[in-house]
């Protein structure tokens, strides 16, 4: 037997076998049941205790626990809320399907079933007995009794199941699926867990696959509710978090290759219902209401408001999009929250993987994870309290998806199944609303099975029906479908997917005859049928055609009543009409599904179809057949709606009603498009079909005309559609006004009092035409009735309410009126009392409102009070204070008191709130305030536009003001002075649209004033512009230059020169339009455009010129320009007379030679000079027009400068350079151009002054180089000098000593040596420190230099020249040799040698001589003298060959030693001709 893993409740039972189990088993379950006890939960022993009595109690008298049979018992290891009694429930049928056992396999198996379980009886209620006695003293006799039940039907089973597993061979390959340990039912209270676990044997290893009442369970469509387990053979469905919705039958089905097997479990989840004082219940919801649970007053009403309100709202499929409100309960009782639901089109929604819901206490938010066309519609949110509920609502409207291909159509929407069976499921959808200007040719359906991503096209070809039967399905197996819409352009985005659909046959649920019997305990009664096995089915009956289409045909029946156990199958036959030629359709695949659809059938013919039923017995007779069935389509597309009419709603959308489509069938809704009319482009205006015939379109632009169509939308596809209708504006239809408000008393006498009140903000897009007041009576604290005031409405918003009683107390309220009617009262006012006001000083001004709110300012208005005291009102006090301020904090705006009933307020802070009181002054003093302007807050609203002034081209002055925030219904009211304008002939007012403004008709004095306008049904849209003296007279100026226009002149005439001495007069305009004429006036005769005289005007520019070739005498005048532009003109004219008009003819005629000269080699630049940093004079001049045969020549005096390179022209420049420039240099230069085409020169005399110029510059530039002054000390002194580049004697040279000039002495000499500049300070003293100064003047400016000579560098230049000083003594007396000695003597041995020298040296020096470096000693053979100290003599008296030798003379006194050196060298002659002779004789040889 194959190793199987169990349950852990039978790990351990003391009858389990354990060899039933491997030991590498045993070890895998060990570690299964660590992990089981770590995710097990667990209660209390006493909580256990309780339930368990509880529960047995109440079932120990149900005749259904007499019926049923006992479960297994779970110690608690699965989950501690299950073990206490409950009904239990055989949930375990077996559902054999494909290839079963035989009969008497059956039949045998059942029989040795029944003995093993008596023999396992028998032994197991001894075993039994002694354990319940062991274990009485812990557990109450009801629980031990219940303890041994289940286990005696626990062993039974296992004996059974191993009797079963001993009869199978062990070499079998395939095996059909057993269940070894089947799942058990339960019953859990809400908020726990449960978890089912079943074992399975087979080969190959069954697949196990979880059902609720035969429906797929898929863990993925509420995360975290349904964990499905599969570990060391253990299958395991835990249901988290249980809640009533939970009830049901599971099913575990197990499928292999040899058959499919399943096995069933109820669990039953109960409510808890606690005691009155313990209640509780989850935040969200109430509680159910069979309990009282408010404490107090029973009558407790809770109110309900919605603040925030979410609006009509716009998504695109994908996007997120979240709705909300503030939702406020009043009384607000913690322990009673309401509950909040959320609706839309009238069904309540659920939290889901589109939507989630939120409810935080005082905010609810319905978010939209992910948009798509199926989530649009009318969305409600319902509050829920014990005093009923309140909802507010608003559409939203989801447009498609950018196409992946433009122009494909959208996305199909409402994707769902109908009729599913074990291989086969209707799928059907709803065209989408736009098919991207290409009519949808079909659609394509694909399908995924549940837990993968596979997605299979299940047509080949698209289907225009919306509605498509999917076969080839895998019977257990669940799936989800999508559709796709096709067009000539592309493919649309795949559509939301389908709820997950099981492929089961419906007549499963039937026989398994699961009925509730009471929906608060949940019980589900599971009853089982006898197989009936080896009996050939009978025929279907009730076989009929459900559905025809062109493209298929759509077959149901019912199963035969006769049927095997193993279930049946199905074949199909056809007959074509005339023929009785019957065909099987499905020969080899047969169907297991009582509904089958026909593919590939001939269009337009006739069928009869007949269904025969199969088994493992046999095939059953054929059906009855079906009548004749043309194959074609049944159902017929829609016929266009009529009577398209709209209507208006608000400012941005319309109400539309239509007829609906005559004779129409399965009609799904219908679809509305919307269009600017004269656009031709026409837009959804919803993506999800409606039914009924009226829709509010939203999203429209507000002041444009639309027109609209409808078309109807059934599974046949769309109609045509529907006329159009008839264009209508978008604006805001007309409603009643609001209420007044700010009701209060400005007089009151004896029998009658005042009132006043505040126009509503707002006025339901009609003009108020008046208002209704009623008062009531107030008797000790209690109202009376209402009574009218007024019968006919009154304009005013002062009213007298007259035979009134004195001393009553009244409370009053308002009604406004306009077009369409009488709006709501307002509020009832304070309580007035009826009395006589005595007092002298002012009543409460009233009707204070503001205006023209900006960040830093506003406009106060208000109206004189009707009680003025004793005394005339003479003027006004403003008060202000921030609104969240103290009364102490009023202080007055106006210091002194105003005569004007409005007043500007400067100096506010931005975004600080106010709040606003006027108060009268008479003489009797100031009044009583009046009642406080509502808060507001300093700021500028966005989008403000301020009242402008313009005069326009006529001249007429206008003030315009612009509103882009109008309202339907919204005026412009306009005021001078924030008074109505009376006087209606000074001004003119025009509005159109959102633009108005008024015009001047005479501007004068009598229009000074401040002009404000107000737009009404707008929040506070206002502005005003005043116009003073000064003002005026700016727009009158302004507006005779409008009347009577000037063409405006950037430049008045002028004339100029061109290059060929041509004249041009010209003109500049500032604009010129291109019907702009000019006129050229000479002498009061105009010029025509010839020859002589070119006129151009540029009208782009605004430039008129005109050209004249020479001017001559007889142009001599007056040149006028005319200009005419349309209504403006404009003139200038030029004087060129007497010498003016000659300097330029002779500046002209210049011109003119400078061109002729131009046309051959020229100088651009003319010959001038330059100083070189190196001071030398370079000559040079520019040239243009050269070419290559060009000759230049120098000249000097008139003499040629020879050149030995011709000169190249290098840039154009030509150059002559002359170094060290001198008085020799003065002269005319001269340097001429020439080749074929003409001849130039330029010259330049550097003589006189333009000479000394040079030499001036010179100079300076010889100054410039010169270095800074340096310090040297000499044997004589101290010198200090500087160098020059070039020297020339120009060049002045002026020495100072402490700004003193030096002049030139003995001792102090200055002088030029080469470019050295020096001053010699012989024997320096103490006198000589100071500041030394060079001055070199160039005969313009000198040039200075300094060097201080004084402190270290004296000491250090004086101390130098000591001891140089002593150093030329030194050198001048040292002993040192003269002349006289030769360097070489060669002589004759036996000759006399005698050399003289001269010797100097103060004192006289001493002399000695020396041969080879050693010091000789006079003798008769070598004589030495010295004489008058300064001859020194040297004899040889009789030379001797030993004499030769190196010789020297020393002198030497106290200043130094000086050497001279000689050679004497002796020969013999005879000893020379041996010499020879030898040196012959050697050659010889």
């Amino acid at each position: 037997m194959s190793s199987l893993s169990l349950p852990f409740y039978q790990k351990h039972h003391r009858h389990y076998d354990r060899d039933y189990r491997n030991t590498q088993l045993s070890s895998t379950m060990q570690e299964y049941r660590q992990e089981e006890k770590r995710s097990t939960a667990t209660h209390s022993h006493r909580v256990r205790s309780k339930f368990s009595d509880e529960m047995l109690e109440t079932s120990s008298g149900s005749p259904q626990m007499k019926r049923a049979k006992q479960d297994y018992y779970s110690k608690g290891k699965e989950n501690e809320a299950v073990d206490y009694i409950v009904p239990v429930f055989r949930g375990c049928h077996e559902h054999f399907s494909g290839i079963t056992s035989s009969k008497d396999e059956r039949t045998k198996q059942s029989k040795s079933s029944h003995f093993a379980g008596e023999s396992h009886s028998a032994l197991s209620n001894t075993i039994e007995e002694h354990h319940i006695e062991k274990s009485a003293m812990h557990k109450s006799r009801k629980v031990a009794i219940r303890e041994s039940a289940e286990r005696i039907s626990l062993n039974k089973e296992i004996y059974d199941t191993q009797d079963f597993h001993k009869r199978l061979r062990e070499d079998s390959l395939l095996r059909l699926p057993e269940f070894i340990i089947k799942p058990r039912s339960h019953t859990v209270w809400e908020k726990q867990n449960v978890k089912l676990h079943c074992t399975v044997s087979g080969w190959p290893v069954p697949r196990v696959t979880w059902y609720k009442n035969n429906v797929s369970i898929n863990v993925h469509t509420d995360p975290g509710k349904y964990i499905i387990d599969s570990k060391y053979g253990v299958h395991s469905l835990e249901i988290n978090n249980c809640d009533f919705d939970d009830t049901a039958q599971y099913r575990a089905s197990a499928m292999n290759a040899k058959g499919e097997l399943s096995t069933f479990a109820s669990v039953v989840v109960k409510r808890f219902k606690a005691e009155h004082g313990d209640l509780s219940f989850h935040p969200g919801r109430i509680a159910p209401p069979s309990y009282d649970y408010f404490p107090g007053d029973p009558h407790m009403k809770f109110e309900v408001h919605f603040v925030d309100k979410f609006n009509v709202s716009f998504g695109k499929e994908g996007d997120t999009l979240s709705l909300g409100c503030t939702v406020i309960v009043h009384p607000n009782l913690k322990r009673f929250q309401p509950e909040i639901q959320w609706w839309r089109n009238g069904i309540q929604l659920q939290p889901s993987k589109w939507v989630e819901m939120h409810w935080s206490g005082e905010t609810a938010t319905l978010t939209f994870t992910h948009l798509n066309k199926e989530d649009e519609g009318l969305y409600t949110i319902r509050v829920l309290t014990k005093s009923g509920y309140e909802v507010h609502s608003a559409y939203v409207f989801v447009r498609d998806a950018d196409a992946e291909v433009a122009g494909a159509p959208g996305a199909p929407l409402d994707v769902y199944c109908l009729d599913a069976n074990k291989d086969y499921v209707i799928v059907t959808w709803k065209q989408p609303a736009v098919d991207g200007g290409s009519s949808i040719l079909g659609y394509f359906v694909d399908r995924c099975e549940v837990g993968t991503n596979h997605w299979v096209q299940c047509n080949d070809t698209p289907v225009k029906f919306a509605r498509f039967p999917v076969t080839g399905l895998i019977e257990g197996r669940s799936y989800i479908f999508r559709v796709r819409a096709v067009n000539n352009v592309g493919i649309s985005r795949p559509s939301r997917v389908s709820e997950p659909v099981a492929a089961l046959d419906p007549a499963d649920k039937a026989r398994l005859k699961g009925i509730p019997l009471a929906p608060w305990t949940g019980q589900i009664i599971v009853t089982e049928e006898e197989p009936a096995e080896g009996v050939v089915p009978g025929q279907p009956t009730e076989l009929a055609v459900t559905e025809a289409t062109r493209n298929y045909v759509v077959l149901s029946w019912k199963p035969p009543g006769q049927r095997g156990h193993e279930g049946i199958m199905y074949y199909v036959e056809k007959c074509v009409a005339g023929t009785e030629d019957w065909q099987r359709v499905n020969p080899e695949i047969p169907v297991k599904s009582p509904r089958f659809a026909l593919f590939d059938l001939a269009e337009g013919k006739s069928y009869r179809f007949r269904v025969r039923s199969a088994n493992s017995a046999g095939i059953s007779e054929p059906s009855e057949p079906t009548e004749f069935t043309e194959v074609t389509d049944k159902l017929d597309v829609p016929k266009a709606p009529s009577h398209v009419v709209p209507s208006r709603n608000t400012d941005t959308s319309m109400v539309v009603t239509w007829e609906e489509s005559k004779d129409a069938k399965e009609l799904v809704g219908y679809y509305i498009e919307a269009s600017i009319s004269g656009s031709g482009k026409w837009e959804p205006c919803n993506n999800k079909p409606v039914k009924g015939k009226r829709f509010i379109c939203h999203g429209l632009q507000t002041g444009q005309l639309y027109k609209f169509r409808v078309r109807a939308v059934n599974a046949a596809g769309l109609s045509q559609f529907s006329h159009e209708s008839e264009a209508l504006e978008v604006k805001a239809a007309l409603a009643a006004p609001p209420p007044p408000y700010g009701i209060t008393v400005l007089e009151s006498v004896r029998d009658s009092m005042v009132l006043g009140w505040k126009q509503p903000k707002f006025q339901g897009g009609a003009d108020i035409t008046g208002y209704f007041v009623d008062y009531r009576e107030i008797i000790d604290g209690i109202p009376g009735k209402w009574k009218e005031a007024n019968i006919k409405a009154i304009t005013e918003r002062a009213y007298r309410i007259h035979d009134l009683k004195e001393n009553m107390v009244y409370q009053f309220q308002v009604r406004a009126i306009n077009m369409a009617g009488v709006g709501l009262p307002s509020l009832p006012s304070e309580k007035f009392t009826c009395e006589e006001w005595t007092i002298a000083v002012p009543g409460p001004p009233h009707d204070v409102v503001y205006t023209e709110v900006r960040k830093n300012s506003l406009v106060l208005l208000w109206k004189a009070p009707i009680y003025s005291g004793r005394s005339e009102v003479t003027g006004y006090y403003a008060d202000i204070r921030e609104a969240d301020a103290d009364d102490e904090k009023w202080r007055s705006v106006n210091e002194k008191e105003i005569s004007k009933r409005y007043i500007k307020v400067q100096g506010l802070k931005e975004g600080v709130k106010y709040v606003f009181r006027v108060r009268a002054v008479n003489r009797a003093g100031v009044g009583k305030p009046s009642d406080l302007t509502e808060p507001v807050t300093a700021e500028t609203p966005p989008g403000t536009k301020e009242i402008a002034v313009n005069v326009d081209d006529d001249g007429v002055i206008s003030l315009t003001f612009e509103c882009a925030d109008m309202a339907e219904g919204s005026k412009f009211i306009w005021s001078k002075n924030y008074e109505d304008l009376i006087d209606s002939s000074r001004v003119t007012m025009e509005t159109k649209g959102g633009k108005t403004k008024i015009i001047f008709n005479d501007p004068g004095k009598d229009d000074l004033g401040i002009y404000s306008c107000v737009v009404t049904e707008t929040d506070g849209v206002s502005s005003s512009y005043a116009i003073d003296e000064a003002e005026l007279l700016r727009l009158l100026e302004l507006s005779h230059e409008h009347k009577f226009p000037v063409v405006p002149l950037k430049s008045e005439l002028a004339v100029e020169l061109l290059e060929k001495g041509q004249v041009r007069f010209w003109l500049e305009a500032e604009r010129l339009s291109p019907n702009g004429q000019c006129k050229f006036v000479f002498n009061d005769k105009e010029i025509k455009n010839d020859e002589k005289y070119k006129i151009k005007v540029d009208h782009k520019t605004g430039l008129v010129e005109m050209i004249m070739d020479k001017l001559e005498d007889i142009n001599e005048g007056t040149y006028t320009v005319q200009l005419q532009d349309g209504k403006a003109s404009n003139q200038s004219s030029l004087v060129l007379i007497g010498d003016v008009f000659k300097n330029l003819q002779k500046e002209a005629e210049f011109q003119r030679g400078e061109w002729l000269r131009k046309q051959g080699p020229h100088f651009v630049e003319y010959l001038k000079w330059e100083v070189n940093n190196d001071c030398s004079v370079l000559l040079k001049c520019k040239v243009a027009n050269i070419k290559k045969e060009t000759s230049i020549i120098w000249y000097k005096d008139d003499r040629e400068i020879m050149f030995d390179e011709k000169h190249d022209f290098k840039d154009g420049v030509c150059t002559l350079l002359v170094q060290q420039f001198s008085k020799k240099d003065a002269g005319v230069y001269e340097i001429v151009l020439k080749d074929d085409r003409g001849r130039d020169s330029s010259t330049l005399r550097l003589l006189e002054k333009a000479f000394g110029d040079v030499i001036s510059e010179v100079c300076r530039a010889a100054a410039q180089t010169a270095t800074d002054l340096k310090v040297q000390s000499t044997e004589h002194g101290i010198r200090i000098y500087s160098f020059v580049t070039y020297y020339l004697d120009d060049l002045k040279i002026i020495w100072y000593h402490k700004d003193t000039k030096l002049a030139s002495t003995d001792r102090v000499k200055s002088g030029v040596t080469g470019e050295q500049l020096w001053l010699q300070i012989n024997e320096p003293t103490e006198k000589d420190k100071g500041q030394y100064t060079l001055e070199l003047f160039d005969g313009k400016a000198g040039h200075k230099k300094s060097v201080e000579l004084s402190g270290t560098v004296f000491d250090e230049a004086f101390a130098e020249f000591q001891r140089l000083k002593q150093a030329a003594i030194a050198e001048k007396n040292r002993a040192r040799v003269i002349g006289g000695l030769p360097d070489v003597v060669t002589i004759q041995e036996g000759k006399s040698l005698n050399l003289t020298c001269n010797v100097w040296g103060e004192p006289v020096p001493t002399v000695s001589w020396l041969k080879n470096d050693r010091e000789l000693l006079g003798d008769a053979h070598l004589i030495l003298k010295f004489d008058s100290g300064k001859f020194a003599s040297f004899t040889i008296t009789d030379v001797r060959t030993t004499d030769s030798g190196k010789y020297s003379i020393l002198v030497k006194n106290k200043y130094g030693t000086e050497t001279g050196d000689f050679t004497v060298s002796v020969f013999i002659p005879e000893d020379e001709e041996v010499q020879v002779e030898q040196e012959k004789a050697a050659k010889k040889k």
